[in-house]
């Protein structure tokens, strides 16, 4: 008698020990812990930086979650919680370019959507950003890649205005980028968690 044939392996084992369903993920099997250490060793542009550490998602999203709170000062801590959170699917997914994500299509961001709804319910966020204050978070998000780009992946200022948008000077003399070995980016991505939760 043939055997039925196997379910493929949806679920990943973390360091925490908790199994995450990356199809169906459930608020209880996530833990900041496991996000922190992931996005420390995830690097953005596919590691096509400068630097001797890679830029990861876990200082990308300190970044963007500071530009944020630069933009809008009166903000409530659940969007800075948003805005810090906002790349935490890719903890488990991965950092995938643009270009390689409008190849892949539409699977991949139904993914990155019940993750990112799972890892919001687990803080006490919205399963679902409001719309506007995505857009805001995605504008932070912006002059992030800016600044990335014309500091660490080789891009001209003229060719990162035509693909992020030309930030504000005023803006951009506030900021800047620091490359840090992972335990560190982790330890802060945790330290600015935990501050964050403390206000919601």
């Amino acid at each position: 008698m043939p055997r039925p044939p196997k379910t493929p392996r949806a679920w990943q084992r973390m360091l925490s020990g908790r199994r995450l369903d990356l199809l169906d993920p459930t608020p209880i099997d996530i833990e900041v812990e496991d996000i922190a250490h992931g996005l420390a060793f995830v690097s953005r542009w596919n590691g096509q930086t400068k630097g001797d550490f890679p830029y990861t998602v876990a200082e990308h999203s300190l970044l963007v979650e500071r530009i944020f709170a630069l933009r809008h000062p009166n903000a409530p801590a659940r969007n800075r919680m948003a805005a810090l959170l906002h790349d935490a699917p890719e903890y488990v997914i991965g950092d995938m370019i643009t270009p390689v994500k409008a190849a892949v299509g539409h699977e991949y961001g139904a993914l990155d959507e019940r993750l990112a709804s799972a890892i919001h319910i687990r803080f006490g966020l919205p399963a679902r950003t409001p719309a506007s204050v995505k857009q805001q978070i995605k504008r932070a998000d912006r002059i992030s890649a800016w600044l990335e780009a014309v500091t660490l992946a080789g891009f001209s200022e003229s060719e990162a205005n035509r693909f992020f948008g030309k930030p504000d000077a005023d803006l951009l003399a506030q900021l800047d980028l620091t490359l840090r070995p992972p335990v560190e980016v982790r330890a802060a991505f945790l330290k600015r968690h935990e501050e964050l939760m403390r206000l919601l």
